[in-house]
């Protein structure tokens, strides 16, 4: 593969270190091809196994094999990447670091050890702050105004590594966990390749996590999904757009399960019983939460069917005012 011009926007040229790959979901996709767009030496993409999906459970490679193959890029999927067979094919590969970004294993002490540039990882938080599997789902539950990525030079917590570089981005009202994920892999993936240029330079300077002031984002359970009407407006919203394309809130009518997406806190003066469904508007269906306001939600999808716009939802549904939604 020809290589780019390694040039970064902030101005900086240089080399991009050799390096190992290891990712698996759609979040990682955008750093592997913005590093081989800007002509990194990548050696080797890490990623899981192929895993049964869909109705026929045939096995479907992970999007950063796909991504990878594209690319023209080695792919190896060892099941257990702190088996001795595994860490061996990564250290003779002959990289100076690691890049990480949502892989899915743990390193073990051998490979953190074992590059001289050590480990680099995209985590999409405001390190100390949601430390763990769920920042973007977190920062959404919590009504933050802001987030943004960190690029982490890994040790063996949980996300607990020095920091190397920073950049925020606001939440708006409009955001769901699903555009989050789609900003926050974009701007990581520019971030990962700027950092890694001066970090092979030796322009980074490691900036240890206050842990005092970190927070957790352990991973969504099941029972957090379903709505609690009695929550205000707002609570009830934001839980909503966290969820928002998966798992998906949901509540239950008429004894069916009824996921809610595009949510928001309505601006009209209305109230009711919590859950009690009062009427549309232009935005969707309105529901009363718990302090007296109600949650406008934009998108509905009845189980086994399709998720719809409200007003495609409610010509074929009825959901009639006075209804209680559970």
């Amino acid at each position: 593969m020809e290589k780019a011009d390694q040039r970064s926007p902030d101005g900086l040229t240089g080399p991009f270190p050799r390096l190992v790959f290891l990712g698996t979901p759609d979040f990682a996709v955008p750093t592997l091809e913005e590093l081989a767009k800007r002509g990194a030496d990548v050696a080797l993409v890490v990623t899981q196994p192929d895993r049964p999906k869909g109705r026929g459970k045939k096995p479907a490679p992970p999007p950063v094999k796909a991504a990878a193959q594209r690319l023209g890029l080695p792919v190896y999927q060892p099941e257990r990447i702190r088996h001795p067979e595994a860490v061996e094919r990564l250290l003779s590969s002959g990289a100076e670091c690691l890049v990480l970004v949502a892989y899915g294993q743990l390193l073990p002490q051998a490979l953190l050890e074992g590059c001289p540039l050590g480990a680099l990882n995209v985590h999409p938080s405001l390190l100390p702050k949601y430390r763990g599997a769920a920042p973007i789902q977190r920062a959404l539950m919590n009504g933050d105004e802001e987030t943004g990525v960190s690029i982490m030079l890994m040790d063996e917590g949980m996300d607990t590594g020095p920091v190397l570089a920073v950049e925020k981005v606001p939440i708006g009202p409009e955001d769901t966990a699903g555009t989050l994920h789609e900003k926050l892999s974009v701007l990581g993936a520019d971030l990962m390749c700027r950092t890694l240029v001066q970090w092979k330079a030796g322009r980074c300077r490691p900036v240890p996590q206050d842990d005092a002031s970190a927070s957790m984002a352990p991973p969504i359970r099941k029972e957090e999904t379903r709505v609690d009407w009695s929550r205000p407006a707002l609570e009830v919203a934001n839980r909503i757009r966290a969820l928002d394309p998966w798992p998906g809130a949901y509540t239950v009518h008429q004894g069916k399960r009824l996921k809610l997406f595009h949510a928001r806190p309505s601006r009209l003066n209305l109230s009711g019983r919590p859950g009690e469904v009062l009427g549309d508007c232009e935005g969707g269906l309105l529901v009363a939460a718990g302090d007296g306001r109600a949650v406008c939600i934009g998108r509905l999808q009845l189980e086994g069917k399709k998720a719809l716009d409200a007003h495609d939802f409610l010509r074929g549904h009825a959901v009639p005012a006075g209804d209680v939604l559970h």
